[in-house]
């Protein structure tokens, strides 16, 4: 199925779980919603931490609709479930949040980690969530992302197994998507940064980590959602980790020029129907 079928699959209700095992090849993005107020505020935050929040599309306030990394998706009911924060808590993980989108709300979209998992795929490298049908393992560290007013705390990591042999590889294949978190932070010993129990993810689910292999950590996309925790926001609206936007962007469109290229062209091109409007 293209992107655009499964998105309206998934509007339906046809599809609630993660999307990593989805539209191999394509881009996949992480999701933050927040008041126009702390816009600013979060676009600094990513702009300091490019790593876990590379920046793919940011929404005018109100517009649920991507232009960028897809034409026209609806953000309140294209991805397969969110979740909905007050106050630093999650209230609610709905698979549709068009009562809860204000007039003021602006969408960021995060590269993912999940557009890499196909290249690694392809390069006859397993990808062990997928082999095992599970969401990916995710890890709250004692890194510190770097603060922007009222958003803070630690870098989340994303773990993979890897036969120590092929460490090189995987490090060089996904270090060629930087948009999509890019080259590993950290191989091996999980206590170095803070995770104490590999078996023990705070969000997704453990995989399995045979004899032979490293844990590989990827800066992870849900780093956004300990930051709303920190900030307290009386509304704030993300992705349930693992639930991603698939785009329509394949992954070796992917390239940092050519992706900055592709939004220059857009802009001007809002900028000209406005005018012509």
């Amino acid at each position: 199925m293209s992107p655009a079928e499964v998105r309206r699959r998934i509007a339906r209700g046809e599809i609630t779980t993660p999307t990593a095992d989805l539209c191999p090849g394509y881009v996949q993005a992480n999701l933050v919603v927040l008041p126009k107020e702390a816009a600013f505020e979060f676009l600094l935050f990513c702009l300091r931490n490019p790593r876990p929040c590379p920046l793919l599309e940011v929404t005018e306030p109100g517009d649920p609709y991507t232009r960028v990394v897809a034409e026209g998706a609806d953000l309140r009911t294209e991805l397969p479930r969110y979740r909905v924060w007050q106050h630093g808590k999650v209230v609610a993980e709905p698979t549709d949040v068009t009562s809860w989108w204000t007039d003021d709300m602006v969408a960021f979209l995060l590269g993912c980690s999940f557009t890499f998992d196909g290249v690694l795929m392809q390069a006859g490298i397993g990808v062990r969530h997928v082999e095992m049908g599970r969401n990916v393992p995710m890890y709250r560290t004692k890194v510190e992302a770097a603060p922007a007013g009222r958003f803070r705390g630690p870098l989340v990591v994303s773990m993979r197994p890897v036969p120590r042999e092929l460490v090189p590889k995987v490090v060089e294949l996904s270090g060629r998507y930087p948009m999509a978190h890019g080259a590993p932070v950290h191989v091996g010993e999980p206590q170095a940064i803070g995770i104490r129990d590999i078996n023990r993810p705070d969000y997704g689910e453990a995989v399995e980590l045979r004899p032979g292999e490293e844990p590989v950590f990827w800066a992870c996309g849900v780093t956004p959602q300990a930051a709303i925790e920190a900030a307290g926001l009386e509304l704030a609206i993300t992705h349930a980790p693992g639930h991603m936007f698939i785009t329509d962007l394949k992954a070796e469109e992917l390239d940092r020029k050519a992706f900055l290229s592709q939004v220059c062209m857009q802009l001007q091109h809002k900028e000209e129907v406005n005018e012509q409007g």
